[in-house]
């Protein structure tokens, strides 16, 4: 007898978490539900969504590199979140088989800033450092708030295009991503008041790419750094950060956020996380 199911799906797709995280939510729920790693290739991506639009178990997928972008024409519609940032990171069918794509990575980013977004600030900057999907949703989620952004990327001109595209008539800056490779002298004015971000949303620092340059004298003072790499979880950005006596936030605040609000696309309940992620956590970090 077939089950409920949904999945994540991206090439390659054995280091994604998600399946641990969304099973974990399922046992305890007692959902009658599975929740599956799929691997798909950017030539079966087509042929991967056509049969499974026909198949009324199965209630969306997440969407991991490469694809976040390339499923869009493949869609019937896209909620306004998806639509604003460019990239789909989350699909449910619906029971006529249509297909809607939505952004969860916008609401995940945001859910461990909470308490900073909701004093008052007499200004707000971030610099995010990365132009690929996860910087997208990044942007859009920062220019709702009104935070000032600064966008590097080691191409300017696409970092240009994104704040163009997601916030035209923002007041953003584009530069190169060696800008903050270098020491920097520039001294940083009165930040009393203010409420100053810096996020590394590339892959950068992960485990198998190259590390990211990055000079700690580019960071004002006060200032939260957030690095949204789960592998490893402790970055050398975060230890850097931290050991300078910044606070830092991890890969898994996001990850696990922009899960919760498709677990709830999903399955119609929202997951369990009456300990604010503890137990998830220590699972996801063994």
């Amino acid at each position: 007898m077939s089950i409920p199911y949904a999945e994540v799906i991206g090439d390659p797709i054995k280091q994604s978490k998600s399946p641990a995280i969304q099973s974990y939510w399922i046992g305890k729920l007692g959902i009658d539900a599975e929740y599956r790693a799929c691997h798909v290739t950017a030539e079966g991506l087509a042929e991967y969504l056509a049969s499974r639009r026909e198949d009324p178990e199965w209630r969306g997928c997440n969407v991991t590199m490469p694809h976040k972008q390339a499923v869009i024409p493949l869609l019937d519609r896209l909620e306004i979140g998806a639509e604003l940032v460019g990239a789909v990171n989350t699909i449910t069918r619906r029971h006529n088989g249509s297909l809607i794509g939505s952004n969860t990575d916008v609401a995940g980013f945001l859910e461990p800033l909470q308490h900073h977004l909701k004093q008052q600030h007499y200004f707000r900057m971030a610099r995010v450092l990365g132009t690929g999907g996860a910087a997208r949703a990044i942007v859009a989620a920062l220019a709702e708030k009104g935070i000032t952004i600064v966008l590097a990327g080691r191409n300017p001109a696409k970092a240009q295009a994104i704040l163009d595209e997601i916030d035209p008539d923002g007041e953003h800056h584009a530069v190169d991503l060696a800008h903050f490779a270098e020491p920097t002298d520039f001294a940083f004015d009165n930040r009393e008041g203010c409420f100053d971000l810096v996020v590394n949303a590339s892959p950068l620092g992960m485990a198998g790419q190259p590390p990211l340059a990055f000079d700690l004298s580019h960071i004002p003072p006060g200032s939260v750094v957030y690095d949204i790499v789960t592998h490893p979880l402790d970055t050398p950005f975060l230890k850097a950060a931290g050991a300078a006596g910044f606070e830092t936030l991890d890969g898994l605040n996001m990850l696990i956020g922009q899960a919760a609000y498709a677990f709830e696309k999903f399955f119609g309940v929202a997951p369990p996380r009456d300990d604010s992620d503890a137990e998830l956590r220590a699972i996801l970090t063994k």
